[in-house]
């Protein structure tokens, strides 16, 4: 008898290292600037991001609650004061928690919905990926990831290319030219346009 392969547990360690770098170049005139998600300030951004660390932190440990029974789309969110001194450390924690193995087993809670945790802890890397070069282009600054963490977020996105299951998280897949960067092939997977620009 062979044992099936496991689902695939990327580690959230990178996404969450870029986005505290991204952090700290971020200046406060820039903070009322637009960004690729049309509903969110880069200040708004940031609390979203903020209140998905958070989150999606608590599902990865079960620690289920407030934290993960809200819709984030219900609520404007709110950037909290200490965003530039706490938020390096919850990113941290968010990934530390998804390294524990068995943050990936059962069902946990994020943002209303209960799913298995498998799902969850990609969900979660796919929100770091996606808002992280949402907020790189907003504010100017350079976006790298390895190739690993893009690869995850992309087969989370190539899963669901039918619209139907895509609204209304995600808008309509933008095609970019073969050959392209992975990073714009994920990005336009997600319904960006690559080539956004402030």
């Amino acid at each position: 008898m062979t044992t099936p392969p496991r689902t695939p547990r990327p580690d959230l360690g990178p996404a969450t290292a870029a986005m505290a770098r991204l952090l700290a170049g971020v200046r406060d005139e820039q903070l009322a600037a637009p960004t690729p998600c049309p509903a969110y300030s880069v200040r708004e951004l940031l609390g979203h991001v903020d209140g998905l660390t958070t989150a999606f932190d608590a599902a990865a440990r079960k620690d289920l609650g407030p934290s993960t029974s809200t819709d984030p789309g219900s609520v404007t969110p709110v950037l909290p004061e200490d965003w530039r001194t706490g938020l390096p450390g919850r990113l941290a924690s968010l990934a530390g928690a998804w390294r524990a193995p068995d943050a990936w087993d059962g069902d946990t809670r994020a943002g209303g919905f209960t799913f298995p945790a498998a799902i969850a802890g990609v969900v979660a890397l796919n929100e770091l990926v996606v808002h992280g070069w949402d907020l790189a282009r907003a504010t100017g600054q350079p976006y790298e990831l390895d190739t690993a963490t893009l690869e995850a977020v992309r087969g989370f996105f190539a899963a669901s290319r039918d619209e139907a299951m895509r609204a209304p998280a995600f808008g309509p897949v933008v095609e970019v030219p073969e050959g392209a960067p992975l990073l714009d092939e994920v990005v336009g997977l997600s319904g960006r346009d690559p080539g956004w620009a402030r």
